[in-house]
């Protein structure tokens, strides 16, 4: 499958493009950005410099994900969401001097396998967005979403959870047992994690 690069996207010819992915319009893919195979960056979006992507992501339009962020396979990053890079963000020094690379430390955001980040979610350096797990939009995470969580709100918090196929699972009548309504994939909560059990059938 080919690569689609339109002529309005600034993507730096250091940046690795996977086969069968595209970028749209003003968007800018930066110096030493790894992008891989069939992965979508929407119009506008920012890929920072050295970022990774995994095969299959989607990052919608006018998504900024900033250095030094780790995306693993099939990640969804929704319009506008941001992917910070600076714990203690300022323009300045202590002196009033500008602050230039070599002042501060780059720190990114990792997302694993499968987990969604909503539209115009804020995802706060340094954390991690569990596997399969979804951050809802308008979000501010600031610690870390274990896998297969549902998180709302400023600063987000679990509601509940959610399967591969990113509807929120229901209660069984066993307890600490639940069901996607979508694939009928079972899973148990223990000490705070999910674990896919399988398939059943109705």
């Amino acid at each position: 499958m080919a690569t689609r690069i339109v002529d309005s996207a600034d993507v730096s010819p250091e940046a690795v493009i996977g086969d069968g992915t595209s970028v749209w319009h003003l968007a800018q893919v930066r110096e030493q950005a790894v992008l891989g195979r069939g992965c979508v960056v929407g119009r506008g979006a920012y890929i920072g410099t050295g970022v990774e992507l995994g095969d299959h992501c989607k990052v919608q339009n006018y998504a900024l994900v900033y250095e030094p962020a780790r995306l693993a396979r099939g990640v969804f990053v929704g319009p506008a969401a941001v992917l910070t890079n600076d714990t203690f963000p300022r323009a300045i020094n202590p002196d009033g001097s500008l602050k230039d690379a070599a002042d501060w430390q780059a720190v990114g955001v990792t997302v694993e396998e499968g987990a969604s980040i909503g539209a115009r979610a804020v995802c706060v350096a340094p954390v991690t967005i569990g596997a399969w797990s979804t951050v809802a939009a308008g979000a501010v995470v600031t610690r870390d979403v274990p896998a297969h969580a549902l998180v709302v709100g400023v600063p987000a918090r679990q509601v509940g959870w959610v399967g591969r196929a990113g509807h929120p699972l229901e209660s069984t009548d066993t307890p600490g047992r639940w069901r996607c309504p979508t694939t009928g994939t079972t899973y148990t909560e223990h000490d705070g994690t999910l674990t896919e059990e399988g398939t059943t059938h109705d």
